[in-house]
């Protein structure tokens, strides 16, 4: 006798319907689990204060040098070659001397020199934390004074040249002076305009000036603390809802497993 056809029964297969979730379901989540979503952002606010509350406060320091004038307005030496001498020729032997001082292998901070445009200043510059100011200072300090010095050298040469000038200008006039040339007239007038304008020159001659040195900025530079507090509320918050999901998942996992046994 012919047997029908058995029809094996299919292996439970899951209803992957029931997976779907709605906006209620997530907020009935939340509810839920307010505990576990509290404990999660004050975790992670509470690093993030400690953090902010730790991190080193870093300040700008400041120093300016107004470079030595041959007359009003006019650099007796460019503030471009200012610029290049101290980072080319004073900067990296004063940046070895600390290093022997202070026992470093690197600077802590970075030393930036700059000339501001449309001026005779040259700015030095470092963004530093408080503990450093006194070695910022005392390399901002040693800069300013190589500067100094080398712009000193260029006004003495400049007025002892000038003086010469000078001199030479004013011989020449006394002896024209004693002169019955017919040209004694001209020559006088010429040498006592020319003694003019040098005399002119000289009183124009200015020195260059240090007119601050690693002066600290009134607010912190760098990523504020209630920056970094704020991006710990946001990110609190984020990590919080994917904590409780994942809690919610791992929940869902269990039961499954528990019932497959």
């Amino acid at each position: 006798m012919t047997q029908p056809p058995s029809h094996t029964t299919p292996a439970h297969r899951p209803d992957y319907s029931d997976d779907e979730i709605s906006l209620v379901d997530l907020a009935k989540i939340l509810v839920r689990r307010w505990k576990a979503m509290a404990v999660i952002f004050i975790l992670v606010v509470g690093a993030a204060l400690a953090y902010a509350l730790m991190m080193p406060r870093t300040y700008q320091y400041v120093s300016i040098y107004n470079a030595a004038e041959s007359e009003p307005g006019v650099p007796l030496e460019a503030p471009t070659a200012l610029v290049a001498k101290a980072r080319n020729l004073y900067l990296g032997p004063l940046t070895r001397e600390m290093y022997a001082e202070q026992g470093w292998e690197s600077l802590p901070f970075e030393v930036n020199v700059s000339n501001p445009e449309d001026t005779l200043l040259i700015s030095i510059s470092s963004e530093a934390e408080e503990s450093d100011a006194g070695e910022v200072e005392t390399l901002h300090q040693r800069l300013v004074e190589q500067i100094s010095q080398g712009q000193q050298r260029l006004v003495e040469r400049r007025r002892g040249t000038l003086e010469q000038q000078l001199e030479r200008n004013r011989q020449a006039l006394d002896a024209v002076q004693g002169s019955e040339s017919a040209s004694a007239a001209e020559l006088i007038a010429t040498y006592t305009t020319r003694i003019s304008e040098i005399e002119a020159d000289l009183a124009d001659l200015t020195e260059g000036e240090i007119s601050q040195v690693a002066v600290q900025s009134l607010q912190p530079t760098g990523t504020s603390r209630k920056l970094v507090l704020a991006l710990g509320i946001v990110l609190g918050g984020m990590l919080a809802m994917i904590g409780v999901f994942l809690l919610q998942f791992a929940t869902l996992v269990r039961s499954s497993l528990k019932e497959d046994r």
